[in-house]
């Protein structure tokens, strides 16, 4: 059964990006907010963002509101901040597979790859 995952690693402190809010949309013919939710003390969704029929091939936006968490984690950051809101646009096409988009972040810098 295919599944869309994500986790946060706050790569500035060296653990888990805990209670980051994380917003999933739709963006294939306009934008629409398919999931709203947050990461749990492991830096991880406690669902699948999309599984089973939900699943659908297509353009999609996982947003992540890194800015807001380091500033909850008392991190001085400039203002307008460097690193704000990550959005990473990607694809799927396979139906059945595992889609893990994770987001290895800090307050000057991301990165993304399709895990497993």
């Amino acid at each position: 059964m295919g599944r869309l995952t994500t986790h946060v690693l706050d790569t500035a402190h060296g653990k888990p990006g805990a209670d980051i809010e994380v917003e999933l949309y739709a963006v294939d013919s306009g934008r629409r907010l398919l999931k709203k939710t947050r990461t749990n003390a492991d830096g991880r969704c406690e669902q699948p963002l999309l599984e089973g029929d939900a699943m659908a091939i297509g353009r999609y936006e996982l947003v992540f509101h890194a800015g807001n968490y380091f500033a909850s984690q008392g991190v001085r950051l400039p203002e307008p901040r460097f690193v704000d809101v990550v959005t990473l646009t990607f694809g799927i096409a396979d139906v059945a597979g595992h889609y893990h988009v994770p987001l290895l972040v800090s307050p000057w810098s991301y990165t993304t790859y399709r895990g497993s």
